[in-house]
């Protein structure tokens, strides 16, 4: 018995939020979540970053999780951790954010293709994709509001 205690690993899923609900921001449209997304925001320039915004089924906030960093032209974007982090944080929608450090706000074919997916994803696990908001240090595009979603 032993042996077998001693080769297997423990796993611990955890979440903590010390934000009463009262005071979680809400997020109405795009413009707040790109509000709230640039409190967190690491850089815009020299790097990509790929982050999810999770949400209640009030679209409040219930946090953030950096899902990767890559180098000046792009991040892999592993849906599996995008989603182990949502439920983890028992998610009823997420919000995806990404960086294009060029600056260039067009989406390029691996964003649709990976949004699609991602949304697909959510679909089986009911967590809502609200949308996929592509940054630059001025501005953003919302792939919702532009109904490529």
């Amino acid at each position: 018995m032993n042996l077998f205690q001693n080769n297997l690993a423990e796993v611990r899923i955890t979440y903590s939020c010390k934000i009463p609900a009262c005071d979680r921001i809400k997020i109405r449209c795009s413009q707040d979540a790109d509000k709230a997304l640039r409190l967190i925001w690491p850089s815009f320039e020299h790097r990509e970053f790929f982050y999810i915004m999770l949400l209640n089924r009030s679209n409040q906030i219930l946090g953030f999780s950096q899902i990767s960093m890559g180098g000046i032209s792009g991040t892999v974007t592993d849906v599996r951790i995008i989603f182990q982090t949502a439920l983890k944080a028992n998610s009823s929608g997420i919000i995806l954010a990404h960086n294009h450090p060029s600056g260039n706000l067009s989406p390029s074919e691996s964003d649709i293709a990976i949004t699609k997916k991602i949304k697909e994803a959510g679909k089986l696990l009911d967590i809502s994709l609200l949308d996929h908001m592509i940054m630059t240090e001025d501005t953003y595009l919302s792939l919702a509001d532009d109904n490529l979603i």
